[in-house]
């Protein structure tokens, strides 16, 4: 569910109740959590990040409340600029083609996933120089 391309990056959403496809490329769960009722040969992963995921405090918090979201955005954007390592562990997996974040919220709008996708967005996106855009004099 949902592919956007990121820069130069192209990264897939999908549920961990839905099935995975080949066109998935390297499938990474992002939960805590192991979703419930399913086993891994169904899930098929190459990795389990379960520390990118939110705290449990600001998953608590949030409670999946969509009047929540953009306060949930912000507080788990925060949280992962603390997780570098791994964030750079998932754009690794991105660059080798499309990748495809595994969440099991119910909401496919309003997850984490969702969140780790805008942060990898940005930081794949190649930033300008100062100046660059400015044209040589002759």
């Amino acid at each position: 569910m949902g592919n956007v391309g990121t820069g130069r990056l192209v990264i897939s959403l999908k549920r961990a109740y839905d099935p995975p496809s080949p066109a998935d490329g390297p499938r990474v769960l992002v939960d805590r959590l192991w979703p419930r009722g399913v086993s891994r040969a169904r899930l098929r992963i190459d990795a389990w990040l379960r520390d990118v995921a939110p705290s449990d405090e600001l998953c608590a918090w949030f409670g999946h409340d969509p009047a929540r979201w953009e306060a949930f955005r912000r507080r788990y954007r925060a949280e992962l600029t603390q997780r570098g390592v791994l964030l750079r562990e998932l754009g690794a997996y991105a660059r080798r083609g499309r990748l495809t974040l595994v969440y099991g919220a119910r909401d496919p709008d309003h997850n984490q996933a969702v969140v780790i996708r805008e942060v990898l967005g940005r930081v794949a996106r190649p930033r300008s120089r100062p100046g660059a855009a400015r044209r040589a004099r002759p």
